[in-house]
């Protein structure tokens, strides 16, 4: 059908070659001109900004496909990381075959936990993959002495400890790993399907929301640095054209063919505002690429600039197999020891404290309302099961959610669900085709570096923005904001350059506050927490009231009783049935729990703060 202004055509037949129906001119039409897409449903709330793609709209296909692709791209560093980092703990170290089965595992167990999530969990846009938040437990495991790497001479040195050959080196670490794992993400599982976190969530305001968000970003720093300065030169080139195509260029409407009604057309879309990220990586790689065949970078290890080589990698392309379905027990039956779950159990706490956060910034992304608490305990819930997942297919890690892919939707201003549930099929695909994941892993980590730069900052700027509900001019709440958030960058700091600073005497109890204290999310929001809510102040003045009626209209306060909060955070195909009943009123992951029955009385007295 013909779009109702700009001259253009449906947005679906020039991506997918079918025309749209309904209002989709509108739509489209609006997606032209740069505005938000009018909806057939009243907005979820009101914009700071229009969003090309709000996160119940459903973008076309071959548009999904390319952004889903950009997130799996955002995703990949932190992902195949994880694997990087275990290797040699696990004594395979010299081995890229089992580098490479680690990896594509991580991408097939992120796949799923991702669309576990998207649909069932929070339903919000959240990627999920490995998280570092387990890595400090399982390296405390696997230095323990039953469990250290046996000493090499020169020629096992010269080929690795590990290899495909010698399974019984690398594997029971990983059994070990695994059982720790599945033990204590039943722990996660847990706390989310009994609703422990909802008492919570009612004690949570700006002010402890604000900097667990800002330090999620603040955190993460010292990575990028890291990464960029392999070449500051084409990390500072990345910098700059996420700059250029998401701000500068953001309105320019490129004109692209497209087909429909039978004839071809020109269609204008924002392709800067969608895929600055993707387009960013995809240039700085390419000239990568090109100084690397005309041998500019240098090629000995060491010499700055070698980073930015492509060819750093092309070993776990050879090794990668062409197609290989991970499966659970892949490694063999998974083993239990005490000290290693309760090590895991740190894991697991640590990275459903920082998921909670990652919610919130998410939904505020998205254009969503904040997510009530049985959408933050089915999150939780699904986190757990995304955990249990990828310690069964026995990646040595856990899942959680991934804060650039979060900050990556501020940027592109594309907060749809869909785009993130393809992104979920993407990793799967990844993870099966051993050799095209693996082609990926010859990007940069200075072009990963500068994208880190580009978009970690996003997070930081959405947790201070959150402040905007409380009075900032009362100094309890600057008082409460500065100190938390000062606390959380500088304790973990100086636990980091004394990591034997906590000796209670029990190891299980350092190993608990050594993990938990070296996490700046968890301290700034911990401290923001208990500050908020025993420092006298009012409802008004800690921002209480307008966080909670921030796109909720229950009239008796109850989390996720507003329309928009239940059209959104809705299960999908049994939403209307679960309303017909009354019993899952009382299951803290059903959309109806705490709701009162139509035509029951409202309590006199209540507010939002009780």
């Amino acid at each position: 059908m013909e779009a109702s202004g700009g001259g253009g055509c449906s947005e679906n037949a020039a991506f997918s070659g079918e025309g749209g129906d309904g209002d989709d001119g509108g739509k489209e039409a609006a997606i032209v001109a740069g505005e938000r897409p009018p909806s057939d449903e009243a907005p979820v709330e009101k914009r700071e900004e229009a969003l090309l793609y709000g996160l119940e709209d459903r973008p076309p296909i071959l548009l999904c496909i390319i952004l889903g692709f950009q997130h799996y791209l955002l995703a990949f560093g932190g992902i195949i990381a994880i694997p990087l980092i275990l290797a040699e703990p696990l004594c395979a170290g010299g081995d890229d075959l089992v580098k490479g089965l680690l990896i594509n595992t991580m991408f097939f167990a992120s796949g799923l936990a991702t669309l576990l999530q998207t649909t069932l969990g929070t339903r919000l846009p959240i990627l999920q993959g490995g998280s570092l938040s387990f890595v400090a437990p399982a390296f405390a495991i696997l230095a323990l002495p039953e469990w250290q790497c046996p000493a090499l001479n020169g020629t096992e040195a010269a080929h690795g400890a590990a290899r495909p050959s010698e399974p019984e080196v690398w594997q029971p670490r990983m059994r070990e790993l695994q059982g720790a794992i599945m033990v204590a993400s039943l722990f996660q599982v847990a706390l989310g399907l009994t609703g422990a976190m909802g008492p919570a969530l009612r004690l949570i305001g700006p002010l402890s929301i604000a900097p667990t968000i800002t330090l999620i970003g603040l955190s993460l720093f010292g990575e990028a640095g890291r990464k960029s300065g392999g070449h500051w030169g084409i990390a500072c080139l990345t910098v700059a054209l996420i700059v250029l195509f998401s701000q500068y260029l953001r309105d320019v409407a490129v004109p692209m063919p497209g087909f429909a009604g039978g004839r071809c057309r020109v269609v204008r879309y924002p392709v800067f505002k969608m895929f600055s990220v993707l387009l960013a990586m995809c240039i700085s790689w390419l000239l990568c690429y090109i100084l690397t065949l005309t041998d500019a970078l240098p090629a000995e290890p060491g010499v700055p600039g070698h980073l930015a080589r492509t060819d750093l990698h092309l070993q776990a392309i050879q090794h990668a197999p062409w197609f290989r379905v991970p499966y659970p027990g892949q490694w063999g039956a998974p083993t239990l020891g005490a000290a290693s779950v309760l090590g895991m159990l740190c894991g697991v706490l640590a990275s459903a404290l920082e998921s909670v956060g990652d919610y919130a910034a998410c939904a505020r992304l998205a254009g969503a309302p904040p997510p009530p608490a049985h959408a933050v305990s089915r999150g939780l819930a699904a986190e757990g099961l995304g955990c249990l997942l990828a310690g069964a297919l026995g990646t040595g890690n856990g899942t959680t959610s991934f804060s650039q892919n979060i900050a990556a939707l501020g940027i592109t201003r594309v907060g749809s669900r869909l785009v993130l549930q393809v992104s979920g099929v993407i990793l799967v695909l990844m993870g099966i085709f051993g050799k095209c994941g693996a082609v990926f892993i010859t990007i940069p980590e200075p072009i990963i570096g500068g994208m880190f730069l580009g978009t970690f900052g996003m997070i930081a700027a959405v947790g201070i923005s959150t402040l905007q509900y409380a009075d900032m001019n009362s100094s309890r709440n600057v008082f409460i904001v500065g100190l938390s958030i000062f606390s959380g960058l500088a304790i973990p700091a100086w636990l980091k350059e004394n990591p034997g600073a906590i000796n209670t005497g029990v190891a299980p109890i350092d190993q608990t506050l050594t993990v938990l204290c070296t996490m700046s999310m968890f301290v700034g929001g911990f401290l923001g927490f208990v500050l908020d809510n025993t420092v006298p102040g009012t409802v008004e003045e800690r921002g209480l009231l307008a966080w909670r009626s921030h796109g909720q209209s229950d009239p008796d306060g109850a989390q996720g009783g507003g329309d928009a909060a239940t059209r959104v955070y809705d299960l999908p195909l049994i939403a209307s049935l679960l309303r017909k009943w009354t019993w899952p009123r009382r299951v803290p992951v059903c959309p109806t729990f705490g709701q009162r029955p139509a035509g029951a009385p409202i309590a006199v007295g209540m507010n939002c703060a009780a």
